[in-house]
Parts: structure tokens; sequence; C-alpha cells
């Protein structure tokens, strides 16, 4: 007998990770907008996210739908908790994606510029801040949040905030590195190496920080036998970690951000170990907040063909739009 619940859980988790690997770098492209030099350069740096930014948010509708219709309780109890950045988050990306298309059209873009900067760091920070409430743990109560208005500001969330918006911004640099050359990809070059180490630096602090914050954490990741399974994770962001400082190291082009992506994979696993088997640590399991078997199959048959349907067009979008951008070229 299929067990649902779990099969909805590893669904839910796909689209969340598939938005945060597809969007992070466009993002990551607005949050370094005030550090390109020209207008040319920041033309061609949106100029290789315009044919694919607006389709990487399906991913987030389809993680946020899921959530909603799978597991009504963690749904309404991570809503109810993180409200602020959340709201935040999907203004911040409106006006993101509003900068987006009116820079084209404008006579003086440079408001617009900073306009679509300002969007992506703050629905990039607002992301991080809504992690780290998540993985501090969400007071609960009767199935209800417990909590108060500003359970989701603290130290912890602020970091992985700050974590978030230094990752993105790797991930924006080594998409640069791919996408374009000359003047533009050797400014991609010396922020990937900044950006590469703070990112390095700030996994190491949230993930130490990470067991601290539950007895739960704490066992999956030093008790016996438990570490058996976790131990490989820290070994493999290592192995990335040389991957990634070596392409840069060597002027490699498509390493480095394949690299990149790795962590943010390998990060995302670490989580899914530190929280399974709760939805909402740490007291809402995958279970207990899910919707019945007979919705949860109905919807899997929806699911079954939406999520192919989406992965191919993201494939062929990117198939199409692959190599360089052309500088000659513009978004229309």
């Amino acid at each position: 007998m299929l067990d649902l619940p779990f099969i909805w859980a590893g669904l839910i988790a796909f689209a969340v990770l598939a938005y945060v690997l597809f969007d992070g770098f466009d993002l990551g492209i607005g949050i370094l907008f005030p550090f390109l030099d020209s207008e040319e350069d920041r033309d061609q740096a949106m100029n290789s996210v315009a044919p694919v930014w607006d389709g990487n948010e399906t991913w987030l509708v389809l993680g946020g739908g899921g959530l909603m219709a799978a597991f009504p309780v963690a749904y309404s109890i991570v809503l109810t908790a993180l409200y602020a950045p959340l709201i935040t988050m999907l203004l911040a990306l409106v006006f993101r994606g509003v900068a987006f298309e009116f820079r084209w059209r404008a006579a003086r873009k440079r408001m617009w510029d900073w306009a679509f900067a300002g969007g992506s760091a703050l629905a990039t920070f607002a992301q991080g801040i809504a992690l780290g409430a998540l993985v501090q743990g969400i007071a609960v109560s009767d199935r209800s949040y417990a909590g108060g208005w500003w359970d989701w500001l603290s130290p912890f969330s602020i970091v992985t905030g700050v974590a978030l918006l230094v990752g993105y911004a790797l991930l924006g640099a080594t998409w640069l590195i791919m996408k374009t050359s000359g003047g533009l990809q050797s400014r991609a070059y010396r922020i990937a190496w900044v950006t590469g180490f703070a990112t390095l630096a700030l996994i190491g602090v949230v993930s130490l920080w990470t067991p601290l914050m539950n007895a739960q954490f704490m066992a999956r990741w030093f008790a016996w036998p438990a570490i058996l399974y976790s131990a490989p994770v820290p070994l493999f962001v290592a192995v990335a970690a040389f991957v990634l400082l070596h392409g840069l190291f060597r002027q490699r082009e498509a390493s480095p951000f394949l690299a990149a992506l790795a962590l943010f994979v390998l990060c995302y696993i670490g989580l899914g170990i530190s929280f399974y088997p709760y939805i909402v640590p740490p007291s809402v399991t995958i279970w207990s907040a899910a919707s019945p078997d007979t919705s949860l199959r109905f919807l899997l048959v929806g699911a079954v063909i939406l999520v192919p349907a989406v992965l191919a067009y993201t494939g062929l979008s990117y198939w199409v739009f692959r190599g360089k951008v052309d500088t000659s070229a513009g978004y229309h």
C-alpha cells in the first residue's frame, strides 16, 4: 500500500528544491546588480535570465499549492507563524517582476535597476528568514500556531537570511561566468571568489548552529547509528567546495555553477535529515498534518501529469536558450 503522505512530502520537497535551484540564480543576478559596473553589463546579466526567469517561479506555486492541498494543517500553521516574512517575499517578487518588465521600456533605467536589486534582495532575505524560523521550531498547540507575532525574528533566522543572500549571489555570479564573456565574466569570477568563501563559511556556521536548536537534530547528526547516514553529507559538501574553488582557480565556466548547485542540494538534504519525519518541527509529523488518503490519491493523479509537464517545459526552455548570451540581442 502506498504511503501517500510520504509521497506528497517528497513531491513538495522536490518542488521547493527545484524553486531554489532554478530561481536562486536569477534572484542572485538581481542581488549582484549594484556591483555590476555599467548599464551594458546589467543589460547582459538580465538578458541571461530573461527567457527563463518567470517560468522558474512555477515551482514556488507548485510547492505552496501542494502544501495547502496535501497538508492543510501544516499550511495553516506555517502561514500563521511566518505571515510577515512570506508576505514580504511575495510582495518583493511582484515588485521585482514589475521592475524586470519596466526597466526595458524606461528612458532612465537606474531607478528600475535599484527596484530590481531591492526586490531580489528582499525576497531572498525573507526566504532565508522563513527558513531559519522553521528550523528553530514553531510553537503548536491543538494543531494551531501557539507562538507570538515576532517569533520568526531571531539571531538564527537573521543569519540564515544573510546566508541565503550570499548563497544566491554565488549562484548568480557562477551563472554569469557560464553565460557571459569578456569584462562581465571577469567581474563575475571575482565576485564568485568572495561569495564562494562567504557561502562556505556561512554553511559551516548554520550547520553547527542547527543541531543546537533541537535535541532531535542533535541526535540525527551525532548519535549512533544515525551518524552513519548523516556523515556523508559534510563529506560531499567538502567535495563540492573543492570543485567550486578549483573551477574558479582554473577559470572553468560550467563547473563552478554546477558545484554551487550541488552545495544547495546537499544543504537541502541536510535539512531533510534533520526534519524527518516532521513537516513542522518540532511536533507536527507528515502523517498528522496530511489530508485524507482519498484526497491525496486524487491530487496525485494531477501531480503525475503536471510535474513531468513542468519538467519538460523547463528543460526545453533551458535547451533552446543554451550557450552564451548574445550581446546584440535584447529582452522585449
